[in-house]
């Protein structure tokens, strides 16, 4: 074990990751069309990403699943997907700065169930179960289950569906404390002269966008008007508005800048996917 951290320590010290066996990265492009879509180069630079992605992360079946390597490199490679362009050009493993608050990664046979409880207004505690697909913990493991996992991209499936990417923005989101829809952003965001103004620029971005799709997917449950094509579920607050919104943005980008424009134009400024466009020429 002390050998295995040390060449861990030294592997990134020299900015290197095991690599990657050609067949079994082929095989994960195979499996997700928005993957395979990808530029050549974007896709070397994934490759590298989610090389170093594994290096770092620990991966544990839970109800005896044995985590194979192709079924790791399918979720390190979709994990990786917002990270693309988060790093300088020479060193996109700098962008898994996002990621360092935890390590574990949970793979389950199946949906797992977890146990909550709520209080009601009166001061009544219920107790109740909650079917998962996903779950990330504040400083905690991210939960998958690997049939969902699976799942990403499918047809048929809600407006671009990828669990991985959906509990990976979450993480991504408690960078600026507790998953409230609204992810640490740097001054110079979209123009913005501040942190402060940036933070506000986001709010009233994605706060009216919200309310709208909120009443989109009450007037479709309780009246019977059309469903939104984005995961009703992202009605449900603020955080997963965001979660569901980048599962779509990166497996269905044309639909979802259709859809939500100016969602699309506040994710690539927030992924820096424009401007890895403009140094690509």
């Amino acid at each position: 074990m002390v050998l295995q951290t040390l060449n861990r320590w030294l592997r990134r010290a020299s900015g290197q990751a095991p690599p990657i066996p050609d067949e079994l990265w082929q095989a994960t492009l195979a499996r997700y069309a928005f993957l395979a879509r990808l530029r050549p180069p974007e896709q070397a630079r994934l490759r590298t990403l989610a090389g170093h992605f594994l290096d770092r992360k620990e991966f544990t079946g839970a109800h005896g699943l044995v985590v194979t390597d192709a079924m790791a490199l399918d979720v390190a490679a979709q994990a990786c997907l917002p990270l693309l362009h988060m790093g300088p050009p020479g060193a996109p493993e700098d962008a898994l700065r996002w990621y360092d608050d935890f390590v574990g990664i949970v793979m389950h046979p199946d949906a797992a169930v977890a146990l909550r409880q709520t209080m009601d207004g009166a001061g009544v505690i219920h107790h109740y179960e909650e079917v998962l697909s996903g779950e990330a913990m504040h400083h905690g493991p991210v939960m998958l289950s690997w049939p969902a996992v699976q799942g990403a991209g499918q047809a048929g499936q809600h407006g671009g569906y990828s669990v991985v990417i959906h509990e990976f923005v979450h993480k991504m989101d408690m960078q600026g404390g507790g998953a409230d829809g609204a992810p640490p952003l740097p001054r110079g965001f979209m123009g913005a002269r501040s942190v402060r103004e940036a933070a506000h620029h986001w709010y009233h971005t994605w706060a009216p966008a919200f309310e709208r799709f909120r009443e989109e997917v009450i007037m479709a449950q309780r009246f019977g008007a059309p469903a939104p094509w984005l995961d009703a579920y992202g009605a449900s607050a603020p955080a997963e508005f965001f979660a569901v919104a980048c599962e779509a943005h990166f497996v269905e980008p044309e639909r979802f800048a259709q859809e939500f424009p100016t969602l699309s134009v506040a994710l690539r400024a927030f992924f820096k996917q424009d401007r890895a466009l403009a140094l690509a020429g």
